[in-house]
């Protein structure tokens, strides 16, 4: 897998440039920028901020075909790729709103 092929996949699915990945993720947009012109891979620390902003774990990165690794419908993907693409507040939204459709079963 190129990792920096992978990070330009999920800011495309987001419309975000580096700048955006870069306040997103609390990285310098010029960390980012020296990856892509010299070809240079994050190391951990960076890529789990990256991994943060995006709203997925490191594990979710690193699936190549996250489709086929998991049993869900491709309604239920299409959602998991939506929420994905959300800040915190339009996940605390729509994770509000959620809440008011089901009962609290506890």
């Amino acid at each position: 897998m190129d990792i920096l092929e992978r990070i330009t996949e999920l800011r495309k699915i987001r419309n975000w440039t580096e700048y955006r990945l870069s306040e997103e993720s609390d990285l310098p947009q010029s960390t980012i920028n020296t990856w892509y012109k010299k070809g240079i891979n994050p190391t951990i620390a960076p890529l789990e901020r990256i991994c943060s902003a995006f709203g997925i774990t490191l594990s979710q990165f690193f699936i190549e075909d996250y489709e086929s690794a998991v049993s869900l419908t491709s309604e239920q993907m299409d959602m998991i790729k939506y929420w994905s693409a959300l800040n915190a507040d339009q996940k605390q939204a729509i994770y509000t709103l959620l809440k008011a459709f089901i009962p609290d079963t506890k």
